[in-house]
């Protein structure tokens, strides 16, 4: 899953950013609201990290304008202010989630999991395609009943494949999901994913299309 963090304290948003890329997400980090603007006009995000305070205006407000443009991408609200009057106004803004600063990042991760299984594409986390079973909110994966273990990396390539199962989906976007704005990225680096990935599922499992990409099959 692709993530926006919209986070101007540094030091927090830092500890969040190598927290939530540790757990096999894309982290896209920006500390202002017109940057926020600009990444959600080029990328396509599963969630949004937002901050409620930030440098040119109030988070609340971009939360708005997303909803009022029927942008339903999840967001999770990160916040000092505890009131009851702040959570409303968010809820009622549209956020899908609150969190209270200081938080546990064990708690945000278990957040950022129950949204994923929230706006799951079918009513069933589970996905089986072939003798694979993939249950991305509860990232979980196994073959033939043996539960699998991926690095993060290879969950990234799985949840983006799986995510547009049926589809084949282009080099590009794979490594869009692998890696933040501004990393470097190896020109084999799916390549290498994807071997390591039929090494563990199944040469089946992920099918190339030459010149065009990769894709699992949509059942």
């Amino acid at each position: 899953m692709r993530v926006l963090l919209v986070e101007d304290d540094h030091v927090l948003g830092s500890a969040i950013h190598s927290h939530i890329e540790h757990q096999g997400h894309g982290v896209d980090w920006v500390k202002r609201l017109d940057d926020a603007e600009d990444a959600c006009a080029t990328q396509t995000y599963g969630l949004i990290l937002l901050d409620l305070g930030l440098p040119d205006g109030r988070g609340l407000d971009f939360l708005k304008q997303l909803r009022a443009r029927r942008d339903d991408t999840p967001v999770i609200i990160t916040t000092a202010q505890d009131q009851i009057e702040v959570r409303i106004e968010g809820l009622n803004a549209g956020a899908d989630d609150y969190l209270v600063k200081p938080f546990d990042l064990g708690e945000l991760t278990a957040r950022l999991s129950a949204v994923a299984r929230r706006y799951s594409a079918s009513s069933d986390p589970a996905t089986q395609i072939g003798d694979v079973q993939v249950d991305l909110g509860r990232r979980q994966i196994s073959s033939n009943g043996r539960d699998i273990i991926l690095t993060s990396r290879e969950w990234a390539v799985v949840d983006c494949l799986v995510r547009n199962r049926g589809a084949i989906v282009p080099k590009s976007v794979i490594e869009d999901s692998l890696y933040a704005f501004g990393a470097e990225i190896e020109s084999n680096a799916v390549e290498v994913f994807v071997s390591r990935i039929r090494k563990k599922l199944g040469h089946d499992f992920v099918t190339t299309s030459r010149g065009l990409g990769y894709a699992v099959a949509a059942k």
